[in-house]
Formats: structure tokens, C-alpha cells, sequence
């Protein structure tokens, strides 16, 4: 991933900071997400699956996982494609961001 993407990052990072509505949890699973992406070197778009979304963030319990997968969803931060297919991974797409 290029240096800007990355800055990108942690710009996106410092503006989850202006939003008291988020929780430890919710930012636990955005930083998860965003290091997928560095590790898959993907921008906005990101292929993702519960089991390493729970690992890199922290969250033990799927209730919990989902409960906050599930807000950060109506917060209108992530739009979640889920994949059916053994094959192929569910993205996951940042859409509250800052303007680039």
C-alpha cells in the first residue's frame, strides 16, 4: 500500500475521533478493518470474514461482534456485502469518510 493510501488511513482514523456516538468496540473493528486493507493492499474495499475481523479486533463473543458490526452498519459507516459462496470472501465497503 502506497503511503498516501495509508495516510488516508489515519486521517479516516482521525475523524472516527469527532464522532461521540462510536464506542471502543466499533473503532476496534474500523482498525481491524483498515489493517486488512494495508494487509490486502485495498483501498475503500475490503474483503474481509468474521473470524479475522473477531481476531484482529479483539472481540471474543460473535454476539458481540455482530451487535457492533451491526451498528456501525446503521451508523451509515460500512456497507456489508455478504458472500454465500465457499470461494469467496464478503466485502465490506467505508463510506463515511472524510472528503478526499
Amino acid at each position: 500500500m502506497k503511503t498516501d493510501s495509508l495516510q488516508r488511513w489515519f486521517d479516516f482514523m482521525d475523524y472516527l475521533d469527532n464522532d461521540p456516538s462510536l464506542n471502543v468496540w466499533h473503532l476496534s473493528l474500523l482498525l481491524a478493518i483498515a489493517r486488512l486493507a494495508h494487509r490486502q493492499n485495498e483501498g475503500w474495499v475490503i474483503r474481509v470474514s468474521r473470524s479475522k475481523l473477531m481476531k484482529l479486533s479483539h472481540i471474543d463473543t460473535i454476539s458481540s461482534y455482530h451487535k457492533y458490526f451491526k451498528q456501525l452498519q446503521e451508523l451509515g459507516y460500512i456497507k456489508y456485502v455478504p458472500s454465500y459462496h465457499p470461494g469467496y470472501r464478503s466485502t465490506v465497503e467505508i463510506l463515511k469518510r472524510q472528503k478526499e
